[in-house]
């Protein structure tokens, strides 16, 4: 390789794993050093589109048919203990920098190796199969146990469709992004015919089109002009862009030469071909990444077929991205992988161990969504210090945990808006709340909403309900966020504001006391303020049409106290009737912790007074705050917008005396 090539992949920042014996026909590129500064994790992740074209036109090869060949990154050498190998196949370019932006945020989390198919090379798709399952089963012996992620884009989808229908026997993850599985839908497949009519002189004609695909250049130079920037950085950012343009299209038309394009057309419709065909073999963990504004493949609708086709599927969708998804500005892996609880380390999802905390920025966005709710709510946040003194805020609460929070669910869970953000804006601490399994996954489509819904929950820390992740989350000493009364306290009946329904058995106490865990009781009040409800469960079943499909919706979901009688192990999955009222205040009240240990643990009877004694803790608290709200000045909206304008949105507004 030349000098100036070994210059230019030493600042993209290169290198390949000398450690690791690749398959033979595998070619590694030589190891280079980095020159690149540290700079924390949001800095160095700000990469834009220009450096991914730079790199791009130095893996734009001469060479006659060069062969295939993997490379890693060296901003990935800083990745986590215990950290899965993930393979990029890239899509028709080839050049197997398409993760180029996610690159430093990618490594902290994963060992990355990139697949690089030069422009001349003309590797059948079955022989660049072969190669991705060579280096699939020698890694997975290499390391049992771990998983391995394809990440593929549009063709390189296809690569691990195929490698994971032939090879149901290995542990492997795909997160796919606008699949060419959709080629013989697109407008693609009529191109061949065409480019052969065409002169030589228009070889540049496809390259130019695609340079305007949504998404590159040509969107952000549009951007510029409705953000209405000052002339003068208009006229730079503009001037900077048509460079780019210039720069792609130059890239687009030496990777895309007329041969190399119909060549890369055929792989395409081979691969679309294999890949379909083999839908029904394929078992692996899949997340589908469908862009809205995908001009060159029917992204959307392909998504939503492959949901339906593959049995272990979700399916994200990005309405305003075009089809280089990976490239677009806003488009973040590891958040993507985060809140789609798509990481895992071993071979069985650890909701605990596996567990990575959100950025500030990924809290800010993950929040700012909630930012009007909050001014709306007003929420009062108050505690009780070990001496029994009440504060404003969150400064009554352990610092040191296993710490198992334990209070009552308001209407339709309005409660978890606000919890989580403030125990992280105030203190620091990262709530794990214990929710229903609903929100990660369904027994079968239906009208349940989709579990995209939440997300955001999901980045925040939120995990399944059962005893063995209660017990889990204990052992790892966290800040535990649990709801004894479930959905039916969130989703309750007429004339049931505030009420408690519990079950008779007093299992977390034992837990918290096997762990010698603080329980910290506390209330949310304010349901009452907002919403009233009109048409509750007891009348929706008495219509044998509705009754019907609330069997079928409660059905979707995963059973919870499915061995529970009564009213606390109804868990029925309904809709109540509700209508707004004049917005009031939200109100947070926790109370004084309550120490467990070996009594508790060894003596039922002894866990079932502790049970009792945070039951009663809780309904103290409820009555403390539904008594004093009535002096607080600042219930109603209106007083805490005017406060709001006075003294500014951040400022905590008063409340009553405490």
């Amino acid at each position: 390789m030349a000098a100036t090539g070994l210059h230019v992949l030493s600042a993209v920042g290169l290198r390949i794993g000398e450690k690791h014996k690749l398959s033979v026909g595998v070619v590694a590129l030589p190891r280079v050093s980095s020159s690149v500064r540290a700079f924390s994790s949001e800095q160095r992740s700000a990469k834009s589109f220009r450096d991914y074209l730079e790199a791009a036109r130095e893996f734009i090869r001469p060479e006659e048919n060069s062969p295939s060949r993997w490379f890693s990154p060296l901003e990935s050498k800083a990745r986590c203990d215990r950290a899965p190998l993930l393979l990029f196949l890239p899509g028709i370019d080839g050049n197997g920098l398409g993760l180029m932006r996610q690159h430093h945020k990618l490594g902290q989390m994963f060992d990355i190796w990139c697949l690089h198919i030069p422009p001349s090379n003309r590797t059948a798709f079955p022989d660049l199969v072969r190669m991705v399952e060579t280096t699939v089963k020698s890694e997975s012996q290499r390391s049992p146990g771990k998983p391995i992620y394809l990440v593929g884009e549009s063709l390189g989808a296809c690569i691990a469709l195929a490698v994971a229908a032939c090879n149901p026997h290995f542990d492997l993850l795909l997160i796919l992004s606008n699949p060419a599985t959709s080629f013989g839908n697109s407008s693609l497949q009529h191109l061949p015919p065409l480019l052969k009519l065409l002169p030589h002189q228009l070889d540049l004609a496809f390259p130019s089109v695609l340079s305007l695909i949504p998404g590159g250049p040509l969107k952000r130079m549009i951007a510029h002009w409705v953000r209405g920037l000052p002339e003068n950085e208009t006229a730079a950012n503009i001037y900077q862009d048509l460079v780019t343009a210039s720069t792609f299209t130059s890239i687009l038309a030496d990777t895309f030469g007329r041969e190399t394009l119909l060549w890369k057309l055929k792989l395409l419709d081979s691969a679309s071909l294999f890949a379909n065909a083999h839908l029904h073999l394929v078992q692996a963990q899949t997340l589908i990444l469908s862009s809205g504004n995908d001009h060159i493949l029917p992204s959307t609708c392909e998504g939503k077929r492959l949901r339906k086709k593959l049995p272990k599927c979700e399916v994200r969708s990005f309405k305003d991205n075009g089809h280089c998804l990976f490239l677009e500005d806003g488009i973040d892996l590891v958040s993507i992988i985060k809140a789609t609880s798509f990481y895992r380390r071993g071979r069985h999802q650890d909701y605990i161990s596996d567990f990575i905390p959100p950025t500030f920025s990924e809290f800010n966005k993950c929040y700012g969504v909630n930012r009007l709710l909050e001014v709306i709510m007003g929420p009062v946040f108050l505690s009780t210090t070990v001496d029994g003194k009440v504060v404003r805020g969150l400064g009554g609460i352990p610092s040191e945990g296993p710490v198992l929070l334990v209070g009552n669910h308001m209407l339709l869970a309005s409660d978890k808006i606000s919890l989580p953000g403030q125990f992280v804006h105030e203190r620091n601490i990262n709530l794990r709340p214990l929710v229903h399994p609903m929100m990660f996954r369904r027994m079968r489509d239906g009208l349940l909403p989709d579990v995209s819904g939440y997300d955001t929950l999901r980045m925040m820390g939120s995990v399944p309900i059962s005893a063995t992740h209660l017990h889990n989350l204990l052992s790892a000493k966290s800040h535990i966020l649990l709801f004894p009364g479930g959905i039916r306290e969130a989703l309750h009946r007429k004339g049931e504001d505030y009420k408690l329904m519990w079950p008779e058995k007093p299992e977390f106490v034992r837990a918290a006391a096997k762990f010698g865990a603080k329980i910290v009781p506390f209330c949310g009040v304010g349901e009452d303020d907002f919403l009233k409800v009109i048409v509750d469960y007891n009348d929706q079943i008495k219509v044998p049409i509705v009754r019907e499909v609330l069997k079928r919706v409660t059905a979707e979901g995963p059973e919870v106290r499915g061995s529970v009688e009564g009213e606390e192990g109804n868990q029925d999955f309904h809709m109540p009737g509700v209508i707004p009222k004049c917005p009031g205040r939200y109100y947070y009240y926790f109370g004084k912790e309550i120490e467990t240990g070996e009594e508790e643990l060894r003596d039922r009877e002894k866990a079932k007074e502790v049970y009792a004694e945070v039951k009663k803790e809780i309904e103290r608290c409820i009555e403390f705050v539904k008594q004093r709200r009535e002096e607080d000045p600042y219930r109603p909206l209106l007083p805490r917008l005017h406060y709001h304008l006075k003294h500014g949105l951040l400022t905590p507004v008063p409340t009553f005396p405490f």
